[in-house]
């Protein structure tokens, strides 16, 4: 399930929200203009399925949310322990790369079709953990401040959009920030 916690940006340590609840999940992230929805996951995504395997199982979400937003550019993002040897190297080559703050000059707009990460959206003086789930469409505005961590052994699929082909692209704050906060797999050990 989806998992939002919501801590000071300066005091990682005291929990100030920590919910599953899809609405107070959807009102909270409301308030900092980010939209949470949740699609009908169209079955599961096997090792070896293309990209076009996957795009065309959410080819109606994805054309009606393309149309609505005005979106040009998809793709998938994918990283499985299925991928081959080569795996390791490139799964934790990735997750270095987006473990700090950074912003995008577009709107990121991710589905996950298969798997989790976790988006921590800086925004109004805390940090929004946002736990993503098999099922979840995240979007978060333009200049949101953000870092994403896809766990130690990444194992998710998502459909990413955009308007232009590098709205991927990201500009990197400096602030060393995201250093002070728990990674994925503690947010998830807390539960037990």
């Amino acid at each position: 399930m989806t998992l939002l916690q919501v801590m000071p940006d300066n005091a990682p340590e005291d929990v100030l929200v920590r919910t599953r609840d899809e609405t107070e999940i959807a009102e909270a992230l409301r308030s900092c203009a980010v939209e949470f929805r949740r699609w009908p996951l169209h079955g599961g995504i096997a090792p070896g399925a293309t990209a076009e395997d996957v795009l065309s199982r959410y080819r109606c979400e994805v054309d009606q949310l393309c149309a609505d937003e005005g979106l040009r550019v998809v793709d998938v993002a994918r990283l499985s322990p299925q991928d081959g040897p080569e795996w390791e190297a490139q799964a934790a080559k990735a997750r270095a790369a987006f473990l700090d703050e950074h912003r995008h000059a577009e709107d990121e707009v991710r589905f996950f079709a298969h798997g989790r990460g976790c988006f921590y959206l800086h925004v109004h003086g805390r940090v929004y953990a946002v736990v993503c789930e098999a099922g979840d469409l995240l979007s978060i505005p333009a200049g949101t401040r953000h870092w994403f961590d896809m766990g130690p052994r990444p194992d998710f699929c998502a459909i990413r959009f955009f308007k232009e082909e590098d709205g991927w692209v990201g500009d990197f704050t400096g602030d060393p920030v995201a250093q002070h906060f728990p990674h994925l797999e503690a947010l998830l050990e807390a539960d037990l």
